[in-house]
Formats: structure tokens, C-alpha cells, sequence
């Protein structure tokens, strides 16, 4: 080859799918770029906000916890709500999920309708569908629960269907062979491959969950939400940080005992706690021996292990707290169901959407909703890269760095999103400036999580073989490790988009800046069509995102 020029050496060829990402990569930054310059956001800004925020977190110190009974009261409400809610979205998505996948669906359109519900579920933010029915059902904690459920099969429900679509197909079409109905096969076949995912979506959705209704009180659906704004706007600052201290040990000890259910049911080696000790180690050999025994001897049923036992002590506990929280959270339980139609009667008052009342308020906050999106997942994707590598177990050779790095991510995500946005528009003022940033924080905090947990799912066999040349540690990793995370890395930037323009559709409400404001505005003086138009233009936004994160993920795949 040393004769042939290097214009004239063969080119690889370029396939349409190249250009088509290379277009949606350029169509993001120009996005950006213009969301940047649309809220008139600045280096002295973004780093000037934080500033302002550390300084009114030193004026709220130290808490004043005299109205703790009420914050504790408020809290358990909260930790209620947030259990109801994700149990009633789980047995609602659980036939949902099978029959929005395409391996199970009856028929297409089933499938269609499944689908649609899906991603309308997803579309509409907690806290609008909570504004919603607070007018119908007045405030307390009903309204919340029915948001919560309801926004959650978004999540579930897509999660659920993609476990089933999923499934190894080679079992059901032996039961198939043999004669076994459709149904029956799935169930034999399908449910018990999809059940582990299933459980750990559902304790990943409760952690959510929990964030979203500690701040459900700001529109009057019950929890902790409505003590931290009275307070705050009392300007009662050391009794508000006192509220939200409290909701951020509850949220973190809830993750962090989810978290480790998860990993023993999913069999996450790597969540399991890395010292070992001569207490683990008999509690491991005991285990193997129960197996063994259980082999030899031909048992119908498998042994009960420590993980089987823990699996089995939290099912339990998870039950008693269900049935308490439905026997204790005041709210008509039985009567509920009878406020359905005002419910659906609610709904039907905002058809038909009215797009002309709001005139150009609509397309700005519109605009200036998707210019925080934009901005929050980019600041908080560029945070999260660093953090997530350091957070990765098999990366990062020291304990110490993945451990604290972890752990601070663990702290900053305890802190609900909404609360954080509170903080920046009460130490900075009311704009999208302040928004933006609240969004940055948590997207950050969560894409880092996401990150860690995509390096740590890479396949090893490539690493080994990369290292086996003599490459060093950073030539491995951008050889071995992203190529293989990087389908993950786009799918979950996307995602973050995704979330990132609903939530940002409800920062107005507390002076974020976006649509919320007149959102808010239009739910206080009734104006429901209003309303329907705004949760149309939205739900057009996210389902055009999730069709173009689809679209991605098919081309990286």
C-alpha cells in the first residue's frame, strides 16, 4: 500500500444511518445553543447560582425542628401515598405490559391502544395530573395517589413491556409444540423469566415515586410538599430545611434497603457489600451447602438461603405497610370509587383544548420549557460522565473512590427535585435560570447513576483481550469498555430529554420559569380547555422525543 495515495485508498462505506445520527447530533447542539441564548443563561449565572444557593443553605442552618410532629405526620403521609400509588400502577400495568408487547398482543390494535396509554401516561407530570384532580376530588391525599398511579404506568408499563419483549423465546415454543393455549404458555413460559425484572422496576419506581410525592403538596394533594411551602413562604427558612432534612433521611434509607432487595433479586453480584468477613463467609458456605444438599436429595423446592429469607422478610414487610397505609392515610378507601365519575367528568372538561385564550404566552412557555430541557440534560450529562466512571466497580480499581463517590450521589439524590428547585428560586429569584439548574442537579445525579450501572453490565472478554496487547487502562477503556456502553450512553441521554421536558413543565408552578406558570394560572381559574391544550402540546413534545429515541436506539443497536 505504500505506492497508493491516500485519496485514492478505499473508503469505508457511509450508510444512511451514519448521516441520519450525525444530523441528530447536530440538531441537539443547535438546540442547545439556542436554548442557551433563549433564557439568557451565562458562565456567572451558572456558576453564580450555586454560590447563592450554598449562601442561603448556610442562612437556613442551623434546622428548627418545633414543628416536627407536624413534619413527621406529613412525612408518613407521604411514604403512604407513595406506596399506594406504585402498587395500584403495578397491578395496573402488569396486563397492560402484556398486552402492549409484541410477542403477547392479541392483535395490532390492541397493541396500538396499549402503546398509546403507555407513553399518554408517561406524557402528563405527576404534579399536573395531581393540579387535575385536586379540582375534582379537593385536596388530601386521594388526588395524589390517583396521580402518582396513573403517571407511574408510563414508566411501568413501558419497563414491564420491554422485560416481556425481551423473554427467551425458545421455552414457549416448546410448551407451543406440545399444545398448550396461548395464555397458558406465557404464563408458564414468560411470567417467571419477566418476574425479577418486574420486582426490581417496581422498587426502582417506589424510590421515584417517593421523591414525586414529597412535593405533591405544593398543589394540595397531601405529604410533606405542603409543610416546606408554607414555611417557605412564612420565609420561615430553619423550620423548612427541618421538613426537608427529614424527607431526605426517609428517602435515603428507603433507596438504599430498595436498592439492596433489588440486587438480591435481580442476583447483582456487584451490589452485594464488598468486605468480606468471616461472618459472610460462613453464611455463604452454609448456602452452598443447603444447595448442594437440595441437588442431591432432589428437592421439589429450593432451599432457604439468606437471600430467599430476605427476600421473603421484605415481601412481608412491604404487605404490612401496604395494609397499614390504606387502613391510616385519611381518605375514603371504599367511597373513592365513587369519585371517579367526578374525576372523568373533570377530564372531559378540557376538551375541547382551547389554543387561542393563552395566545403567545402558550408557544413561549412552550419554548422556554424545551430550552430548560435542553440545557439540563447537556450541563447534567457533562457532570455525570466523570461521576459515573468514578461510581463504576469495575472501572475504578480503588473501593474508596467508587464507595465515596456512590455515597455522594446517594446524598444529593435523596433530596426531591422539585424541593431542589424551591431552594434555587428562593436563593436566586423567579426565571428559568433557577429551574435549569434544580434540573441539572438531579439529572446529573441520576444520569451518573445510569452510567455506572451501564460500564459495570460491559462484557469483560473484550476487556481481557485489549489488555492481553499491552494497552493501558485509558486505551482499554475507550477500545473496550464505551464502544460497548455507548447504545446504553445515547438510549439513556434520550431518556433524560424525555424526563427532563415533562419536569420542566412543572417548574412554574413554584417560579421555575417554563409552561408550568401558566399552567397553574389556568387551573386556578378554572380555564380546563386551556388546560387540555397545554397537556396536548406536551404530550406531542415527549412522544416525539420517545419516537426519536427509538429511532436512535435502532440505529446504535
Amino acid at each position: 500500500m505504500r505506492g497508493v495515495s491516500r485519496s485514492k485508498m478505499p473508503k469505508p462505506p457511509r450508510r444512511w444511518q451514519t448521516f441520519a445520527l450525525l444530523i441528530i447530533f447536530v440538531s441537539y447542539v443547535a438546540a442547545t445553543v439556542w436554548s442557551w441564548t433563549f433564557i439568557d443563561m451565562t458562565l456567572t449565572t451558572l456558576f453564580g447560582g450555586f454560590s447563592d444557593l450554598w449562601n442561603l443553605i448556610t442562612y437556613m442552618l442551623p434546622p428548627n425542628f418545633d414543628n416536627l410532629p407536624t413534619v413527621i405526620e406529613a412525612t408518613i403521609e407521604t411514604v403512604w401515598m407513595a406506596l399506594i400509588g406504585t402498587f395500584v400502577s403495578v397491578l395496573l400495568s402488569v396486563p397492560l405490559a402484556f398486552l402492549a408487547a409484541r410477542n403477547t398482543t392479541p392483535n395490532s390494535v390492541v397493541f396500538a391502544i396499549g402503546r398509546a396509554i403507555i407513553t399518554l401516561a408517561r406524557a402528563i407530570p405527576t404534579l399536573v395530573l395531581a393540579a387535575v384532580f385536586t379540582l375534582a376530588l379537593g385536596i388530601g391525599p386521594l388526588a395524589g395517589i390517583l396521580a402518582l398511579a396513573l403517571h407511574s404506568i408510563g414508566m411501568i408499563g413501558k419497563l414491564f413491556t420491554e422485560a416481556v419483549e425481551n423473554s427467551e423465546e425458545y421455552s414457549r415454543e416448546a410448551v407451543l409444540s406440545t399444545g398448550g393455549g396461548k395464555w397458558k404458555t406465557v404464563v408458564a413460559t414468560i411470567v417467571p423469566q419477566v418476574t425479577p425484572a418486574f420486582i426490581g422496576t417496581a422498587l426502582y419506581r417506589l424510590d421515584i415515586n417517593l421523591r414525586e410525592s414529597a412535593v405533591l403538596g405544593f398543589v394540595g394533594a397531601g405529604g410533606v410538599g405542603f409543610v416546606i411551602q408554607t414555611e417557605l413562604r412564612g420565609l420561615d427558612y430553619q423550620r423548612a430545611i427541618s421538613a426537608v432534612s427529614v424527607i431526605f433521611v426517609v428517602i435515603t434509607i428507603i433507596e438504599i434497603v430498595s436498592t439492596r432487595l433489588r440486587a438480591s433479586i435481580i442476583g447483582d453480584s456487584l451490589a452485594k457489600p464488598g468486605r468480606v468477613t468471616e461472618r459472610s463467609k460462613k453464611r455463604e458456605a452454609k448456602d452452598q451447602r443447603m444447595i448442594i444438599d437440595a441437588v442431591t436429595t432432589r428437592q421439589l423446592t429450593p432451599p432457604m438461603t439468606y437471600e430467599r429469607k430476605l427476600r421473603a422478610m421484605m415481601g412481608i414487610t412491604f404487605l404490612v405497610l401496604l395494609v397499614t397505609a390504606i387502613i391510616t392515610i385519611e381518605m375514603p378507601v371504599i367511597s373513592s370509587f365513587g369519585l371517579l365519575d367526578d374525576v372523568w367528568r373533570s377530564i372531559l372538561r378540557l376538551f375541547p383544548p382551547d389554543f387561542e385564550t393563552a395566545g403567545a404566552d402558550l408557544w413561549r412557555g412552550i419554548a422556554e420549557t424545551l430550552a430548560i430541557g435542553f440545557i439540563a440534560t447537556t450541563l447534567g450529562l457533562l457532570i455525570s460522565l466523570p461521576l459515573g466512571i468514578l461510581s463504576a466497580r469495575n472501572i475504578m480499581a480503588k473501593k474508596f473512590v467508587y464507595s465515596t463517590t456512590r455515597l455522594f450521589m446517594l446524598g444529593l439524590r435523596g433530596l426531591p427535585e422539585l424541593v431542589v428547585a424551591v431552594l434555587f428560586v428562593s436563593a436566586m429569584g423567579l426565571g428559568p435560570v433557577p429551574g435549569t439548574l434544580a434540573l441539572t442537579v438531579g439529572t446529573a445525579t441520576f444520569m451518573a447513576k445510569l452510567i455506572g450501572d451501564a460500564l459495570e453490565e460491559v462484557s469483560s472478554a473484550p476487556r481481557e483481550a485489549v489488555f492481553a496487547t499491552g494497552a493501558s487502562g485509558i486505551q482499554e477503556f475507550f477500545s473496550a469498555v464505551l464502544p460497548q456502553a455507548l447504545p446504553n450512553l445515547v438510549s439513556q441521554t434520550l431518556y433524560m430529554l424525555d424526563v427532563n421536558l415533562r419536569s420542566s413543565t412543572v417548574l412554574g408552578i413554584i417560579g421555575g420559569g417554563g409552561i408550568g406558570f401558566l399552567l397553574l394560572s389556568a387551573l386556578r381559574v378554572l380555564e380546563e380547555q386551556t388546560v387540555g391544550a397545554i397537556i396536548i402540546v406536551i404530550f406531542v413534545i415527549v412522544y416525539a422525543i420517545e419516537l426519536l429515541g427509538s429511532f436512535v436506539r435502532w440505529i446504535v443497536e
